[in-house]
């Protein structure tokens, strides 16, 4: 079913949203063993002819790659163009960073199953000449820069990322799957299109959005679940978002990116 056309009752089941991917060892974008298990784990959705549709938010086209020398592992600049590898999708869709309207494009990579079989992954790029100099650069760099920079980012893969799949015509998707806390705030998107559907039944909306949201995590370290200052939250995301983790009890100093993917409010535990 999976490599039928979106808008049917073929849509996928189950969109699958990740930072990195491993889609080929010459496109650089992931950047270990976090993206290499996704990677996996579309080709076997693809195998196993799963209903499934893979989104991440960066086209990575200005990150650097590894490569051994005599003297040891050095990086150097990855040397690839999207649109040699990619098929670019028609559809738009736009959000808004630090008050900005920022359009979102997406490229498409097709993960062939061993019977045929296509599972979709959509890389997500800003660089559009419509958008402003530094919102282009936006999804160069797989996990560059400041904390900004990663909340944007962030941003992008779970907001834009539901918003390209409706413009794709992806309406009748049962299960988010988000791998690790980086697309957590699709839940925020998810909330907010439910609650517009039942003219702001908040319980509702909530238990809506956690039945079809399914998390996992595979660092168990501090630095592989993000947190951001609230300040810096309020700059980036717009009041209503804003308002919302407010309200949902997510928002405290610091919102936790793991915490918001569980479903886990700020004010459940000490």
């Amino acid at each position: 079913m999976a490599h039928r056309p979106p808008g049917t009752a073929f849509d996928p089941a189950i969109a699958y949203f990740s930072m990195e991917v491993a889609l080929e060892s010459d496109i650089p974008s992931y950047s270990g063993g976090l993206g290499v298990l996704a990677g996996d784990t579309l080709r076997s959705a693809a195998d196993l002819a799963l209903p499934l549709v893979g989104s991440r938010s960066s086209t990575a086209r200005a990150t650097s790659t590894s490569a051994w020398t005599p003297s040891g592992p050095r990086a150097r600049p990855a040397e690839w163009s999207p649109e040699d590898r990619l098929q670019e999708v028609e559809a738009r869709c736009q959000l808004w960073v630090e008050g900005r309207p920022v359009t979102v494009r997406a490229w498409r990579y097709p993960v062939r199953g061993v019977t045929g079989v296509v599972v979709p992954v959509l890389l997500l790029d800003t660089d559009l000449p419509e958008n402003e100099p530094g919102d282009r650069r936006l999804t160069d760099h797989l996990y560059g820069g400041d904390d900004r920079y990663r909340l944007c980012q962030e941003l992008i893969l779970g907001v834009a990322g539901v918003r390209m799949l409706r413009a794709l015509g992806y309406h009748r998707v049962g299960r988010f799957h988000m791998n690790e806390g980086h697309s957590a705030l699709l839940a925020l998107e998810l909330f907010a299109e439910e609650l517009h559907r039942n003219h702001g039944d908040v319980p509702h909306a909530v238990e809506f959005v956690k039945r079809r949201c399914v998390f996992t995590t595979h660092t168990p370290v501090s630095a592989g679940h993000d947190q951001f200052h609230m300040g810096l939250v309020s700059s980036v995301l717009t009041p209503k978002q804003v308002d919302t983790l407010r309200l949902l009890e997510f928002a405290n100093e610091f919102l936790g990116m793991t915490r918001l993917a569980l479903g886990s409010p700020a004010s459940s535990t000490a």
